[in-house]
């Protein structure tokens, strides 16, 4: 993730401290949407950084309704956020309206909030339409004392949007996803490996990559990690990183050969020296 500049950490700081009671009083008083909306364009603005006048709008129209609200930079929808009262459990129906209103604008990022829960989704356009939760944060539970809980709200902020902290923070996120890492594990050169150090273990045994995949598969990674959208997903894109990284090999062995170094003379002069001497 981008580093994130000393100004953006103390503002986020400051917005923590001031929201946390604000929040509070709200959800004791059990307002409604409408009012939670007006603390949220607050928050984006004051914390978070966006111009309330020009970046925040409540005007954006999809198909015969109105998302709450939307970040618009330089006059491009980047983000909808939609807004339920604080005091109300998010719920999936909820997640589906507000993924729905992402699909229908053509967005791919979409907040699900009630100010003191904020939820950020990834919308996938395939077929059908997948979404993912990238980020969940409890602002009443962050300290702003703690780098970490600031870490996690930059890539909300409008200086963590225009550095691609979002993305970066969903890559990060997708490489550690089980799937990904149970793809990694069933990967050719990680079989490899553990069959070497089998076969260390083991030198008069006999072992094949099928039957560590087998047992692997079968017998210590879950189903669910090895099977399913989620997991061939996974796959690919370790097979799609594994093509890469040998089309790179395969023409920098090609560059090497075609083009071999040229020695120097001070590179020679060693082994003419060791000639002289036997």
């Amino acid at each position: 993730m981008p580093q994130i500049p000393r100004k953006v950490a103390e503002r986020l700081a400051a917005g923590i401290r001031r929201f946390q009671p604000i929040l509070s009083s709200a959800k004791s008083r059990d307002v409604g949407e409408s009012d939670t909306v007006i603390i949220i364009t607050d928050m984006l603005a004051e914390a978070f950084g966006y111009d309330k006048y020009s970046e925040i709008t409540s005007e954006t129209a999809i198909r015969g309704t109105w998302c709450d609200l939307a970040i618009k930079l330089d006059n491009v929808i980047e983000f909808l956020l939609e807004v339920k009262a604080i005091g109300l459990e998010l719920k999936d129906a909820h997640t589906k309206q507000a993924v729905d209103y992402c699909a229908n604008q053509g967005t791919d990022w979409v907040l699900l909030t009630t100010g003191e829960i904020w939820r950020v989704y990834k919308v996938t356009f395939s077929k059908p339409i997948n979404h993912e939760l990238v980020l969940e944060i409890n602002f009443s539970l962050l300290n702003p004392k703690k780098a970490a809980d600031i870490e996690l709200l930059f890539p909300l902020t409008r200086e963590g949007w225009m550095k691609s902290a979002l993305g970066e923070y969903h890559t990060q996120q997708q490489a550690l996803s089980r799937f990904f890492l149970g793809a990694t594990i069933l990967s050719n050169p990680v079989l490899e490996v553990i069959r070497r150090e089998l076969k260390r273990l083991s030198p008069d045994v006999r072992i094949d990559l099928e039957q560590i995949k087998s047992v692997l598969t079968q017998e210590v990674l879950k189903r669910e990690v090895v099977e399913g959208e989620q997991a061939t997903e996974a796959q690919k894109k370790i097979n799609k990183a594994a093509t890469k990284l040998l089309r790179t090999r395969t023409a920098k062995s090609v560059s090497a050969t075609v083009n071999p170094p040229e020695e120097s003379a001070s590179a020679t002069l060693p082994s003419l020296v060791s000639e002289s001497e036997i």
